[in-house]
């Protein structure tokens, strides 16, 4: 098993810009509807949900982001450890996400994959697959992520509704200013989404892979 060390602030860059790119392509995909950037709330970072996205009908997913940095991957990296000193599962096992929105960011691709199908897939074979240990270094503090190496050719052909889409172009900037209310549940929404947006703050802001990091949380990835 490999592994590899980056520092927090490249691994913080790489997420941002996959944040961005991943809203981008939502809002573009679905006109008339809202994306809640919900990374800073402790209630939405447990469950391993990045972002709301409120559709126009008034149905509510919850979106996990990873945005990953290597030129020549074609692989995804599913994390399934976030700390191993501290001994916490990675947010591919416990995301409670709708889609995971996997950014490719020097290939220019975003891939889109329905993570409860994903996931059930993944664990019926997952002694196929190698894992892999990336280092992270915090100041003082160093801490190992553990994920498998999963080929994207085996997921799209093992799992329906995978989809991947070229980057058309760069991400937006972040707006500075809190976005519009986050949504309430709609009866539409599925349970577990439900439950999230029924736990979003009163405002949020618009706004990863040995080198992902979805979510800023301390100590883990």
């Amino acid at each position: 098993m490999g592994g590899r060390s980056f520092s927090m602030r490249g691994v913080q860059g790489a997420a941002d810009r996959a944040v961005q790119h991943a809203r981008a392509w939502l809002l573009e995909t679905e006109p008339g509807s809202r994306v809640h950037d919900v990374q800073l709330d402790p209630r939405f970072q447990h469950r391993g949900v990045d972002l709301l996205w409120e559709l126009a009908s008034g149905e509510v997913r919850g979106i996990e982001v990873k945005g990953d940095r290597n030129a020549t991957r074609r692989r995804y990296f599913f994390e399934l450890v976030s700390n191993l000193e501290k001994d916490t599962p990675g947010c591919f096992l416990y995301s409670g996400a709708d889609l995971m929105v996997y950014v490719f960011l020097t290939q220019g691709e975003l891939h889109v994959l329905p993570l409860p199908r994903v996931r059930e897939w993944f664990l019926g074979r997952a002694k196929d697959y190698a894992l892999k240990h990336a280092f992270t270094q915090t100041g003082a503090i160093r801490y190992t992520t553990v994920g498998a190496v999963v080929p994207v050719r085996d997921v799209a052909e093992g799992v329906p509704g995978v989809s991947a889409v070229k980057l058309k172009r760069a991400a937006p900037e972040l707006p500075g200013k809190p976005d519009a209310q986050a949504p309430t549940p709609d009866a539409g929404a599925s349970n577990e989404t439900a439950g999230l947006a029924a736990a979003a703050p009163p405002a949020a802001t618009d706004a990863g892979a040995p080198e992902t990091r979805s979510r800023r949380r301390t100590g883990t990835r």
